[in-house]
């Protein structure tokens, strides 16, 4: 389904490679499956989805992340006693560090990393505290045909402890190693998968070799040609591909508060070539 030919929603492209607000929606209410199909179309096509003024709870938070696949638990982050599948995303005066100042794709650490995840912003520093995404098809089609075919055959670990070892120095984290090109499940669309908050090394490199390509293709991904940057308001959600995209949260708000909650879909696959 192509977001052109949605009937219940209205879907507003924000970039020419990622990024769409939709709109006609009110996520407070129960959506018929005409309204889902059309949310995830429209999620596949743009990358990331965002809505504006939907004063969701934690319930609703749920209910709507569950219409999209089996929530899961964070590998590596405590959940919400109650509702553990809820991770809380909070900074403030007393914060060291805030979730997600590296750019990332969400628990690449993982051997399925999620399919998706669903932010809620519900608590906003005055200004600042804004999200970047980034296509990773377009930073992947941005590669000289030589690169393309150098990386197709190449693997890279992804250790949790780069991400989370801040957080927790003694704790136990998931490695797991994926290929540096895989292919999005659904489009078959070839996506770039390395990250600065997961990727340790690629393998079939000495270590100086591995670290110089990795420096190169950081630098490379994270181009503003790929981009979206959304700055949040009130009671703003963020619905993201996990699958091909990256994102960045900007911590430029300190000491200001930040808050919210979000929800992460599980993956039905491993990232695969």
């Amino acid at each position: 389904m192509s977001t052109a030919s949605c009937q219940t929603i209205k879907v507003t492209p924000l970039t020419p490679h990622v990024g769409a607000e939709i709109g006609a929606v009110d996520l407070t209410q129960e959506l018929n499956a005409t309204q889902i199909a059309e949310i995830r179309a429209a999620l596949v096509e743009n990358g990331v989805v965002f809505f504006r003024e939907q004063p969701i709870d934690i319930g609703t938070l749920k209910r709507f992340g569950q219409r999209f696949g089996e929530l899961s638990i964070h590998s590596s982050r405590k959940g919400l006693d109650e509702h553990p599948e809820v991770r809380p995303i909070h900074a403030d005066a007393t914060s060291k560090h805030v979730a997600g100042e590296e750019w990332h794709t969400d628990l690449s650490c993982d051997a399925i990393p999620p399919m998706g995840s669903i932010l809620h912003i519900h608590t906003l520093p005055p200004v600042g505290g804004d999200t970047i995404w980034a296509s990773m098809y377009a930073a992947y089609e941005a590669l000289s045909d030589r690169m393309k075919k150098y990386l197709e055959g190449l693997t890279a670990t992804h250790d949790g402890r780069i991400a989370f070892g801040r957080f927790d120095p003694d704790g136990k984290y998931p490695v797991n190693v994926h290929r540096v090109i895989v292919r999005h499940p659904e489009t078959k669309r070839p996506v770039l998968y390395v990250n600065r908050g997961f990727t340790s090394h690629i393998n079939e490199l000495p270590a100086g070799e591995s670290a110089d390509l990795l420096q190169m293709l950081y630098k490379h991904l994270e181009k503003p040609d790929f981009q979206v940057r959304f700055r949040w308001r009130k009671d703003s959600i963020a619905f993201w591909d996990n699958r091909c995209t990256q994102h960045l949260a900007v911590w430029d708000y300190y000491p200001q508060v930040r808050s919210g909650f979000r929800v992460q879909i599980k993956g039905s696959n491993p990232p695969f070539a």
